[in-house]
């Protein structure tokens, strides 16, 4: 790699590059603005010739129009016996040498009732005018182009080239004049005056078309056959579209319809004869509407300017050896010393810096850069023996903060489930500090039985001082937890505690919930802390209402408000330290509250770990590339279903499902503390259980097609020893009842798919029975009780 080369490689390397990319850049626009003015004069003369082509073409044809266009008018004005019309074609043909030939053509009876054909016929040949009288059974001429083309279009007009076999025998085209006859006030189609051009003249012209060595012209009528070109095999045998095809080229077939269609230009092309590349310049013949082509090859043409190029190109090498030889001496003599400043530093490198330099006694950067490279030697000694006994002073500081770090995490839970035994709630949480160690904390722990205490909190501050006093605060509040389950009672002695003995003049936002886990009320204070988010069953996020209370730790005998709220099963909590909220991106934006509710609720329904591990991971994302500002903390409390609360909807008889297979487990503990209360027998719990887990576990999996929240509610009647279960969902409508009853005697490989669970729900039932009422399915199932407990 270059990086890894000499000075004096670079210097080198450097300079002929810059000096090739100067060279190559002059010499390219040099060849650039050359060939552009040789492309410009090209299409200038490319289209001069064109036209003065087409217009020596034009000063023939149109001559020879006025002839047919006079006798026409004649016979419209006159009438003519034989003779005196013989005559006057005879002499039309005579006196104008470029006319090969020419007819006066009548419509069948029209001259002579007697005579179908009548269309007397002059042409020229070996110098003398001939005569004959064209039509007959072999020459039908009133199906020829030249005589239905002006009769259809009632305007004269060339036709294509043909050979005209049975009238004059050579290759031609012919100039048709429509002439008509007044007949009792109406304008009656009499016949055709035409006018016979050879086109060898046509081709001689074209073919006195010559451009360098190779270039040529060629002709193309107005449907594209091929009048004239240097090949001859390809005139009146080919099209330009047919000659595209056989070679495959679409660029040939769009200048073909441009041509036939009247267009002019100037395009790159390929010549059929060569196969090199040339330009073509391409005009119609107004006239005839054929097209001229004009091909000019582009190697001749610009072989004057690449002569020229290649000699300035070998100038060019010449110039860049002398500039190499130049360079390379020059720059050996400037580097000479710097490459002996290079081995010394290899013994910098080494960690010898007891070595000397060899004298240079110039004053010049070289000399100057010595004297400061033995500067730095000396400077080197002295900053090393300094940072080795820096390295030791922050070695044993990282140590200590390692240490610390581990401490703080120790001392809040960190073992998830906590409380595996209890399940009422579901609870997580993570601390993430900014540095070692930091200022938040959360804690959760028992009072009694039945209370879960619940604290999280932002000390003021970072590093070393707030961590301690963090350690302080949570361990006044535990132990002052297990004297009062009051939260303003708690907070209100911590501050006395705290306020007693804070010279530093630290305080603490904290937030203190007491949960009673039997009906799910939470008792809480806020002092001052960020308020918590409730996320309640039916998927509303909102932020809980504070106390009023102010920060811990800075006014003697401060008050806390208190406040009351009740959980019912599926709500959650979500505590959180400023350092969610008021996380920055680069663009020095915060996260924001705002955003984080809106977070929150996507993933309301997930369980406490994924909700905080999911915040924790989109806060980060979204300070990505900055710094971490201050400590996360995050904490989620989720309440799920008690005994109490299961009782109390079972006085209802009515219970309501999410559509979340998790609800199986509540279903359960329903089915149980329902047979418990009205004496069932084990075996009919565990067959109204199994039965409706089928189910209700069908719905669920089944019956929705998106992720929306939806209800499953169950009502249950029992009375005179029949227990009846009305299961009524809005999921799409399905009668399972219409399910095939299974062939359970065949083996399982080769029974279908479906049908097993409804078969098993009405053996373990009575009855089972099916409505479609107001968009919503009911299935209602019935049992017979009669096996009791005595109570």
């Amino acid at each position: 790699m270059i990086k890894n080369k000499g000075i004096a490689f670079k210097l080198v390397f450097s300079i002929l590059c810059s000096s090739t990319f100067i060279f190559l850049i002059v010499f390219g626009y040099n060849y650039s603005f050359s060939r552009r003015i040789i492309v410009r004069q090209i299409k200038e003369n490319a289209e001069n010739l064109a036209l003065l082509t087409v217009n020596k073409i034009e000063t023939v044809l149109r001559p020879i129009e006025k002839v047919p266009q006079s006798l026409a008018f004649s016979l419209e004005k006159f009438s003519y016996k034989k003779n005196e019309l013989l005559s006057l074609l005879r002499l039309a043909i005579k006196n104008n040498p470029e006319i090969y030939g020419g007819a006066i053509a009548f419509e069948p009876n029209f001259f002579d009732k007697n005579l179908v054909y009548f269309a007397p016929y002059f042409y020229k040949n070996d110098g003398d005018i001939k005569f004959t009288y064209l039509g007959n059974d072999d020459y039908n001429y009133f199906y020829r182009d030249w005589y239905q083309m002006p009769k259809e279009l009632q305007k004269p007009g060339w036709s294509a080239p043909y050979y005209d076999e049975g009238g004059g025998n050579i290759i031609m085209s012919t100039y048709s004049v429509p002439f008509y006859r007044n007949v009792n006030g109406e304008r009656v189609f009499e016949g055709v005056v035409t006018a016979d051009v050879s086109l060898s003249w046509l081709q001689n012209i074209v073919s006195s078309i010559k451009i360098a060595d190779t270039g040529y012209g060629f002709l193309i009528s107005d449907n594209g056959i091929i009048v004239t070109h240097p090949y001859k095999d390809l005139i009146m045998h080919e099209t330009i579209f047919s000659v595209a095809e056989s070679r495959s080229d679409d660029n040939l077939r769009y200048i073909g319809k441009k041509m036939i269609n009247g267009g002019s230009g100037f395009v790159p092309f390929e010549s059929i004869v060569t196969g090199k590349k040339c330009w073509m310049a391409y005009e119609p013949i107004p006239s005839s509407g054929w097209s001229l082509g004009v091909l000019f090859p582009q190697d001749e043409l610009m072989l004057d300017i690449i002569n020229l190029n290649k000699s300035v190109f070998a100038l060019g090498i010449l110039g860049f050896l002398f500039l190499l030889i130049v360079v390379v001496l020059i720059s050996g003599t400037i580097t000479k010393p710097l490459r002996m400043l290079a081995r010394r530093t290899k013994d910098i490198a080494k960690g010898n810096l007891d070595f000397s330099f060899s004298t240079v006694k110039t004053n010049d950067e070289v000399g100057k850069l010595t004297n400061s490279f033995v500067y730095m030697r000396e400077a080197l000694k002295k900053y090393i023996k300094k940072l080795k006994e820096t390295t030791v002073i922050k070695e044993r500081m990282e140590s200590e903060l390692r240490i610390a770090h581990n401490i703080q995490m120790g001392i809040v839970p960190k073992l998830f489930p906590p409380f595996p035994q209890r399940s009422e709630f579901d609870i997580y949480a993570v601390l993430a500090p900014a540095k070692e160690v930091g200022g938040d904390l959360y804690d959760f722990f028992f009072v009694d039985s039945k209370h879960l205490c619940f604290v999280i909190g932002d000390v003021s501050g970072k590093g070393v001082p707030a961590a301690l006093f963090m350690a302080v605060v949570k361990t006044l509040i535990k132990t002052i937890a297990s004297e009062t389950i009051a939260p303003q009672k708690i907070l209100e002695r911590v501050n006395k505690e705290i306020f007693a003995e804070n010279d530093s003049c630290m305080f603490i936002t904290v937030f203190c919930g007491i949960l009673n886990t039997e009906n799910g009320e939470v008792n809480y204070a806020n002092a001052g802390h960020n308020p918590p988010l409730i996320i309640r069953r039916n998927g509303e996020v909102k932020f809980i209402k504070g106390t009023g209370g102010t920060v811990v730790g800075v006014i003697e005998g401060a008050a806390f408000g208190k406040g009351k709220l009740t959980l019912m099963p599926d709500d959650v909590i979500y505590l959180y330290t400023d350092g969610v909220n008021e996380a920055f991106n680069e663009n020095g934006e915060q996260f924001s509250e705002e955003r984080l509710r809106d977070l929150v609720y996507i993933h309301r329904d997930d369980s406490a770990e994924k909700l905080v591990k999911k915040t924790l991971k989109e806060v980060r994302n979204y300070s990505k590339g900055i710094d971490q500002s201050d400590d996360i903390t995050i904490m989620v409390l989720k309440y799920f279903c008690s005994t109490k609360n299961i009782v109390e909807e079972i006085n209802k008889r009515k219970f309501a499902l999410k559509n979340d297979l998790s609800e199986i487990q509540t279903l359960a503990k329903i089915v149980s503390v329902f047979s418990k209360k009205n004496d069932l027998s084990n075996e009919d719990t565990n067959d109204i259980n199994l039965a409706l887990e089928e189910v209700v576990s069908n719905i669920i999996t089944y019956g929705y097609d998106n992720s929306q929240r939806h209800w499953v509610i169950i009502n249950f009647v029992l009375a005179k020893g029949e227990l009846t279960i009305e299961v009524t969902d809005d999921a799409s409508p399905f009668n399972p009842l219409m399910a095939p009853e299974p062939d359970i005697n065949k083996p399982l490989e080769e029974r279908k798919i479906g049908g097993l669970g409804i078969y098993l729900v009405r053996k373990l039932m009575d009855k089972v029975e099916y409505n479609r009422k107001e968009e919503k399915n009911i299935l209602t199932i019935t049992k017979k009780v009669k096996k009791l407990l005595s109570s």
